[in-house]
């Protein structure tokens, strides 16, 4: 009997402590170490198009090589089915939040109706659209790997002197294509976060981990794409200060949600003892897609 409590609380504890270290990795994973102001410094010249391309691929590259890799996709053995899974949600938010900006980028920032696509930013777009969960054949982590590839060629492109590729045209009008594309994000995520039952009446506690990542994602993306925006739209900012007020009004929403790391995702009822995490971070998103929305109101006057 002994030696059975002895195993237990073993196997406890190693439970415990892997817990611990998940938590402690998950915080510093989520740190995206991109400075602009340092590979941009402020009054360079540069390319429009190439720092919000370069954050592009800061994000997708963080993500492929970080430690533990590209987590969707795992062998079925260690993978997120068997393993914790909180890292694969918060992937999955990144890819699709990505995806969304890589379309507008391509059908919106760098294009008017009667001109044509970015070669580069075409393929990019089209890689970015492969299954996530793909282990082989080909994998998930070849085929976004190709697309940061085809990021860099666009980026030297604008760099070279070439013209091949298209640069950013900083009109109102496609920037906010790219702000209505991210509200719509953002209104799938207050939608997870703040329901209570799923639609076939099943409690959502099932999925509340789930929902809370898979929004972190979102939020992580529009975080360092907006950082990327406020420097591509630099001279628009500098002539309209309420707008440039609500660019980092709505970043410091975002960057909270991005980073938020309890130890245990919690799903308290309104009045209850313990915290509702869902509903924490739905706070955030709501504060963010409702900035959003005044932004929109801004570039179309």
């Amino acid at each position: 009997m002994r030696r059975i409590t002895i195993v237990v609380l073993l196997v406890l504890g190693v439970w415990i402590t892997g817990g611990l270290l998940l938590w402690v990795a998950q915080g510093r994973h989520d740190q995206l170490l991109v400075d602009l102001d340092t590979q941009y410094p402020p009054g360079q010249p540069f390319q429009p198009g190439e720092i919000f391309a370069t954050t592009l691929i800061a994000l997708m590259d963080h993500e492929l090589h970080s430690p533990f890799g590209w987590r969707p996709n795992d062998f079925f053995l260690w993978g997120p089915a068997v393993g914790a899974d909180d890292n694969a949600n918060r992937q999955l938010g990144i890819l699709q939040a990505v995806r969304e900006s890589m379309r507008v980028f391509k059908d919106n920032l760098t294009k008017v109706s009667s001109n044509e696509y970015d070669p580069d930013l075409l393929e990019a777009d089209t890689l970015l659209r492969n299954d996530a969960r793909k282990f082989w054949f080909p994998s998930a982590e070849s085929r976004f790997s190709r697309a940061i590839r085809k990021l860099r060629d666009y980026v030297a492109g604008l760099r070279d002197g070439s013209q091949r590729s298209r640069p950013i045209t900083t009109r109102n009008a496609e920037l906010v294509r790219l702000f209505q594309a991210w509200t719509d994000l953002l209104g799938d995520a207050h939608a997870n976060l703040y329901k209570q039952r799923e639609a076939d009446g099943r409690s959502v506690w099932w999925h509340t981990y789930d929902y809370f990542y898979h929004a972190q994602g979102y939020a992580h993306v529009m975080d360092a794409l907006l950082q990327a925006l406020k420097r591509e739209y630099h001279q628009l900012l500098s002539v309209k200060p309420a707008l440039q007020e609500l660019f980092d009004e709505t970043s410091t929403a975002l960057h909270e949600a991005a980073l938020m790391n309890p130890l245990i995702i919690l799903n308290g009822s309104p009045s209850g003892l313990f915290a509702n995490h869902r509903r924490n971070l739905d706070g955030y998103i709501l504060e963010a897609r409702q900035k959003m929305y005044s932004i929109r109101d801004e570039l179309e006057k």
